[in-house]
Parts: C-alpha cells; sequence; structure tokens
C-alpha cells in the first residue's frame, strides 16, 4: 500500500452492494493488518470530488457468511487508510409493519444476539471499555437522512438494529419474540463493525436495505432467498444514489465525540501496557500511551 493512498471516507457495501460506481481516478490496495486480512482488496478513489475507501464486506462475489467475517481486519485497514467516517450499507429484514421492503432505516441502537464474535482490538494486556450507549454517530445519521430525502427514498432515521449470528434466517417463534421486544429490523453483521469503528475513534452509521418482513408477517410468506435477491439489487440502486449525495454533503468538520472515544476508555496503567501491544495498536492508541 502506498502512503498516498488515503481516503477520510469509507463504504462498507454489504449484500447486493459490492462495487460503487463514479469511482474516478481509482487504484486497489491489499492492506495488511495485525488482525489478518480485510474481506477484500479495498478500492480508492475520487466521488463526488472526495477521496473515499470501497470494501466488500463480503468479499467480491459474496465468498464469505456472516460468522467468517474478519471485523477487525476490516475497521483497522480503513483506520491505517485515514478513514474518519464509515457508511455502511447492510440489508435486513424488517420486524414492524411500518418498514416496508425497499425502504430504508438509519437505526441509532443495536442488540446482540451472536454468539462469540470478537468485536474488540482490546485485551491481551490492554483493557479498555468504551462509551457505547449511543452506538451511533449523530452527524452522521441526520446527513444520510437528508440524503434519503433528497434522493426521494424513504429513510426513517431511528430504531433498533438486531443482530443475529445467522446464516440461516430466524425461526418464526424467533421473529415473533424479537417484535415483542420492539426490535425494528434484523440483519447479521452492523454490531461489530459499530463496535470497532468506536474504538478505533471513526464516525459510523448504518443505512439498512428492507429487503423483506423476515418470516413473521402472515400475509407475506417466509423469506426466500429469491425474493431477498430481487429486492437487494433494488434496493442497491437507491444505496447508491443515497450514498453518493452524503458524500457529496458530508461537513467539513466532525462535531460529534466518536474522534476522542479512547480519551478516557483505556484502563490499563500505561507502564503496564506490553510494548508488543504497544506496537499492536499504536495506530488506534498512540496518542494516548
Amino acid at each position: 500500500m502506498r502512503l498516498a493512498a488515503k481516503a477520510a471516507i469509507g463504504i462498507i457495501g454489504g449484500s447486493g452492494l459490492y462495487h460503487m460506481p463514479g469511482f474516478e481516478e481509482q487504484e486497489e490496495v491489499k492492506v495488511e493488518t495485525p488482525f489478518g486480512d480485510p474481506s477484500n482488496s479495498i478500492v480508492i478513489g475520487s466521488l463526488e470530488g472526495k477521496q473515499v475507501a470501497f470494501l466488500a464486506r463480503h468479499g467480491r462475489g459474496h465468498r464469505l457468511q456472516p460468522s467468517e467475517l474478519n471485523f477487525r481486519a476490516n475497521i483497522y485497514a480503513m483506520k491505517s487508510l485515514g478513514v474518519e467516517r464509515i457508511l455502511s450499507v447492510s440489508a435486513v429484514g424488517s420486524l414492524k409493519e411500518e418498514h416496508k421492503p425497499l425502504e430504508f432505516v438509519i437505526p441509532d441502537q443495536f442488540f446482540d444476539r451472536t454468539r462469540g464474535r470478537i468485536s474488540t482490538f482490546f485485551g491481551n494486556g490492554v483493557v479498555a471499555h468504551i462509551t457505547f450507549a449511543d452506538p451511533v454517530c449523530p452527524q452522521l445519521s441526520k446527513v444520510v437522512e437528508r440524503s434519503c430525502k433528497t434522493s426521494g427514498v424513504v429513510g426513517k432515521r431511528g430504531g433498533t438494529y438486531l443482530c443475529m449470528e445467522g446464516p440461516a434466517f430466524s425461526t418464526r417463534a424467533e421473529s415473533n419474540v424479537y417484535r415483542q421486544w420492539g426490535m425494528d429490523v434484523i440483519g447479521m453483521t452492523n454490531l461489530q463493525e459499530a463496535k470497532l469503528a468506536r474504538e478505533a475513534e471513526i464516525c459510523y452509521v448504518t443505512l439498512a436495505m428492507v429487503t423483506d418482513y423476515d418470516c413473521w408477517h402472515e400475509a407475506h410468506e417466509a423469506v426466500s432467498v429469491d425474493e431477498v435477491i430481487g429486492n437487494l439489487l433494488k434496493n442497491a440502486d437507491n444505496a447508491r444514489l443515497i450514498v453518493r449525495d452524503a458524500i457529496k454533503n458530508m461537513p467539513a468538520e466532525r462535531s460529534c465525540s466518536c474522534g476522542s472515544a479512547l480519551q478516557h476508555a483505556i484502563i490499563t496503567q500505561k507502564d503496564q501496557i506490553p510494548d508488543e501491544a504497544k506496537e499492536r495498536l499504536k495506530l488506534l492508541i498512540g496518542k494516548y500511551v
């Protein structure tokens, strides 16, 4: 990776969004991280006059299932490229009547139903506890909400994204329980990204593309792959419009607290942090230790 390969905005494309048309002067970079390889090489280019890094979450050709994703490598790679804001685009099922297929939700909360996934950079000599009560960047959420309106797409800000393990979709019993809990949409990937982005002091927002009503809706059949893929393709076109507008209208300065998330989060005494850990996490904690 050449030092010139830098970008302040990152896009993580989920199911159906494997590339971002319109990149100018693009180049493909392979980023090495202390946590292994990202899902794919990262494409960097100019979009709407700004340097942007694009990563296909599941790899090109959709080769990686949710439980196989190296979330740490993906977020660390973005950080190493200079990314300060991540727009994450993901396919989800709706758990409420009001969130209709082909609409978008911009959740402000997450609920974890995964099992044993690694969702922190810390451990092995360094302990840190980030504040995560509000896991989504409020400034970035407002930008994306405005871009939905500008693009003529229904985009509702607020609600809870339930992150399940997968790869199978929910049973009907599970789906109904999640509805009783008040969850809004269900997906398989974004919670880990949000946690790691916060640890990396990167602003993060999810643009959740509703493909179906999961399996709870009596007027709809159980989720089928054909239905999901059909709606994915339609949603992906709208997502590209929204992302381009969001990048075009992205404020130059960050007005949130995401960029200082680790300031008071590192609990381990500086003189007790192993040299190996300091080196491994230098990109993240170097300015504090």
